[in-house]
């Protein structure tokens, strides 16, 4: 059913396919901070593995509301593997080592990366596509990874 929520439907649309490419880059972000929970090595296994731990957790709320965000626009969230390799913007290359520092390099840069590239595209809902709600939504999303990129930059001082 067709959302009438005083977006019209091409802006709906348009926002819709700005946070599918969102929600792909959370979920490749959320399965790397997995992959560094599960093979993490070192003198400092414990921590940095319980570390990574809480940093998934995080991705997994954020993963679960931004396709909920779309659906509350009306539209369907990629559910695919093949649709968030499509989408995202993010590379699942991995060519560091299991160690913490490497890990944590490599989410620190993803999560970086989603900084500039939400920066870059937070005015364009609340202004040309008219949605103050994805913008607030956005802004909240924001505040999210750059205290989850000061965490793995702390480890790295």
């Amino acid at each position: 059913m067709e959302a009438k929520i005083g977006i019209n439907q091409d802006n709906l649309a348009k926002v819709a396919h700005s946070l599918s490419n969102i929600l792909a880059d959370e979920y490749v972000l959320y399965t790397k901070t997995r992959r560094a929970h599960w093979n993490v090595e070192g003198p400092d296994f414990y921590n940095k593995h319980k570390f990574f731990e809480e940093q998934y957790n995080d991705l997994e709320t954020i993963v679960d509301e931004v396709a909920e965000r779309i659906r509350k626009l009306g539209h369907y969230a990629p559910a695919s593997l093949k649709q968030i390799l499509e989408l995202t913007h993010l590379t699942e290359d991995d060519r560091g080592k299991n160690d913490a520092v490497s890990y944590i390099k490599a989410l620190l840069a993803d999560h970086e990366s989603i900084l500039i590239h939400l920066r870059e595209n937070i005015d364009n809902y609340s202004g040309p596509l008219r949605d103050a709600g994805t913008s607030d939504y956005i802004t909240g999303l924001l505040e999210k990874h750059e205290t989850m990129a000061w965490m793995l930059r702390a480890h790295l001082s």
